[in-house]
């Protein structure tokens, strides 16, 4: 049986040490399988920055270092974004109006990789051909 290989987006790690949230205890399930070589995880280093940015921006600096070395050392082969990532990913903004430019950057490095399926919160992933989302309760 194939393993599927699992992105994991920016808010996946946020959720998992952020404040008591409804999707809280099911990001860090998620962290922790991935930890623990349960479920095949995947990342890259636009969400790692993204991660240090936004807690960054809450005032939270150390989190945000803290977070990037823990993911660093839980995906230490993690994707990088290359210039054919960055087109893909402008291709993908302009025939997705709801698309984000950083989810562009994700869904645009997954497709160059050959992954498919995404753990994320984030809904707007629905719809995108190529793209399965898995909410963070589906992903076991």
């Amino acid at each position: 049986m194939a393993v599927t290989l699992i992105f994991l987006d920016a808010n996946i790690f946020l959720y998992a040490i952020g404040a008591e949230h409804a999707e809280k205890a099911a990001c860090q399930a998620i962290v922790t399988a991935a930890a623990g070589g349960k479920i095949a995880a995947m990342t890259s280093v636009e969400v790692v920055q993204e991660l240090v940015f936004v807690l960054d921006r809450r005032g939270r600096r150390a989190d945000g270092i803290k977070a990037a070395e823990d993911v660093l050392a839980l995906v230490p082969a993690m994707l990088t974004v290359t210039p054919a990532d960055m087109r893909l990913a402008c291709n993908l903004l302009r025939q997705h109006a709801h698309l984000r430019p950083r989810d562009a950057v994700h869904v645009a490095t997954m497709q160059n990789n050959g992954i498919k399926t995404i753990a994320s919160v984030d809904r707007h992933f629905d719809g995108l051909p190529g793209i399965h989302r898995r909410s963070p309760a589906d992903v076991k």
